[in-house]
């Protein structure tokens, strides 16, 4: 064989060497090109599929199943702690310790009353927004007075008496009840139910399903036309059961042996004033022989807490709320503890067994929920519309100062001054909610000059004792007064429905014209002071942040913070601010 055969034959076999070499090279390639196309289809599906299912969780935005509201009405902020040591496990202390209570919360606006505070907590906005600027205030442009819910476009439904006569229009903006419902389409249930009329129908709002009010004539509790035509069957159903008449039969004692009182001064004291028909204001009070033909005796009893939060139980029960694919509102304010406490005032007994009882009672309502809605499904707030004052008799004996402006006789002092310099007769209305409401249409007919009337009477105010500062509202702003009283007197100040001055009374004065209203007895409420514009506020439940906070906050920011919580927007007139604390990340 040839040399260059030999050579052709080597160069042959090589070649197929590489040949098979390239091949084997060109399969590994090609399969791993393909193995990692395959990773790639693979991961895409996954993703598609991850996407897909994270799609579908987040179209169930998460709510609590039912939120709940707690108004108690007159309760100080210091009550929380001040008969901490007897309050049951489960209770206030339950919603301390497993909630988010803010220390600082402050009333941003005077008057602070309770139908001004009830419209602040659910609109996060104030009088000189929402227009509810007292229980009772005279509309400016006619000389009329108005009470808040007052509407006589509507009948009372569930007795016949004229106490049903009510509605929200007088509340000039939403709630964060009505943007619930406008966040849901309306498919949200929203209830409102307290014995104060106002308690019940201002939180509820415009869009409410219905809000139940206490009637004293029957017993029963009422609503309005507004709402419904007739009552429910499960609301006639628990007005049979003539529950009012039951409890007051069972009479009121201490719940626990009075020598245990020892928050409280004694019990038979000059500064509480009695119930009609006894001879001392002391415990127990033999309710089963005063009831008789006052059924709504049992307002000025711990039993109105009782049946009030009876009636929201049937009301969870009856409308299944908490039990539907969206959430549901319940909004209650417990009205007794301000009767009580106009009665007796802040240092009695009565008040501390109030609480005491109000305390298990709240503790059987939580538990209550738990089982029925859930442990972690629901959220309630507790909070209260304004504080209250010690009785100035009893701060005198204590050497603190203190004293009751008789704002009747100086309103009779002042007209008569006017009277004597223009010829007319009653030129102011009123001092109610310590503001001076005009007789526009006397000043008017006289064509007096409304200013000049003004300054006369400021002039006149400014030289009595009891007052510290006078401030023509309009004027509030240049006020030479501390900042933060003039953003409350600014901030109350509905240009509609107040009067055009505001009177300021020295700290520990208040108005008062006998027993229940401050002076000589119990006590009353009204002012910008710490002792009535410091409320408590716990969050507690689902989306709710354990802990505490001292910085200030305000009435305003509750709205915001529950609309927040619940992913809906906050109230038309809202001005107050997310407390952020409180919300779970």
């Amino acid at each position: 064989m040839s040399f260059n055969c030999v050579a052709d034959i080597y160069i042959l076999k090589h070649f197929k060497m590489k040949l098979k070499h390239l091949l084997f090279i060109l399969f590994i390639f090609t399969a791993c090109f393909a193995s990692a196309q395959a990773k790639k289809k693979k991961q895409a599906v996954t993703t598609a599929t991850a996407t897909a299912t994270t799609t579908a969780v987040n179209t169930e935005l998460a709510r609590p199943k039912l939120m709940v509201g707690i108004v108690v009405d007159q309760m100080r902020w210091d009550y929380l702690y001040r008969y901490y040591d007897r309050y049951q496990s489960n209770g206030f202390k339950r919603l301390l310790n497993e909630g988010f209570t803010c220390e600082n919360t402050q009333v941003d606006y005077i008057p602070t009353v309770t139908a001004a505070g009830h419209s602040c907590i659910y609109t996060g906005s104030v009088p000189a927004i929402h227009g509810i600027a007292g229980n009772d205030f005279i509309i400016q442009a006619t000389g009329k007075s108005m009470y808040c819910t007052e509407d006589s476009t509507v009948q009372t439904v569930g007795s016949t008496s004229k106490a049903g006569q009510m509605s929200p229009r007088n509340l000039l903006t939403t709630t964060v009840t009505d943007e619930l419902k406008l966040a849901t389409n309306f498919h949200s249930k929203v209830i409102g139910i307290a014995l104060k009329d106002r308690g019940g129908i201002l939180p509820a709002g415009h869009t409410a399903d219905a809000a139940y009010w206490f009637d004293d004539k029957t017993g029963n509790w009422i609503t309005s036309t507004y709402y419904m035509k007739d009552l429910p069957q499960w609301v006639k159903d628990f007005n049979d059961q003539k529950l009012a008449e039951n409890y007051l039969k069972l009479d009121w004692n201490t719940l626990y042996p009075i020598n245990t009182y020892l928050q409280s001064t004694p019990d038979d004291s000059k500064y509480e004033g009695k119930f009609k028909g006894t001879d001392a204001p002391t415990l127990p009070v033999k309710t089963s022989a005063l009831y008789k033909g006052n059924l709504g005796l049992i307002r000025s009893t711990p039993y109105g807490n009782t049946i009030t939060l009876d009636l929201a139980v049937a009301a969870i029960n009856a409308e299944q709320l908490g039990q539907h694919n969206v959430t549901d509102f319940l909004a209650l304010s417990l009205s007794s503890p301000d009767y009580i406490g106009h009665q007796f005032g802040i240092n009695s007994v009565e008040i501390e067994d109030n609480y005491l009882r109000l305390d298990r009672d709240l503790a059987n309502f939580l538990t209550y929920l738990d089982a029925k809605v859930g442990k972690g499904k629901y959220t309630v707030f507790l909070t209260a519309d304004h504080g209250a004052a010690h009785n100035t008799a009893f701060l005198n004996d204590h050497n603190i100062p203190a004293g009751v402006w008789d704002d009747g006789a100086t309103l009779k002092e002042m007209n008569k001054l006017l009277q004597e310099k223009y010829k007319a007769d009653r030129l102011v209305l009123s001092l109610n909610d310590y503001q001076v409401n005009l007789n526009y249409n006397l000043i008017n007919s006289k064509k007096l000059d409304k200013d000049e009337v003004k300054s006369d009477c400021i002039a006149f105010l400014e030289k009595q004792p009891d007052i510290a500062f006078v401030v023509d509202m309009k004027r509030a702003q240049t006020a030479a007064i501390p900042e933060e009283l003039r953003t409350r007197i600014i901030n109350g100040y509905s240009i509609a429905n107040s009067g055009e001055i505001q009177i300021i009374l020295k700290p520990g004065w208040f108005t008062g014209h006998g027993s229940g209203d401050g002076g000589p007895t119990g006590t009353t409420h009204g002012t910008w002071n710490p002792y009535d514009s410091h409320i408590p506020l716990v969050f507690m439940g689902w989306g709710i942040q354990h802990g505490s906070a001292t910085r200030e906050t305000h009435m305003t920011d509750i709205a915001p913070t529950i609309a927040a919580l619940l992913h809906i927007q906050a109230p038309n007139g809202n001005i107050g601010q997310v407390v952020s604390e409180v919300l779970k990340k």
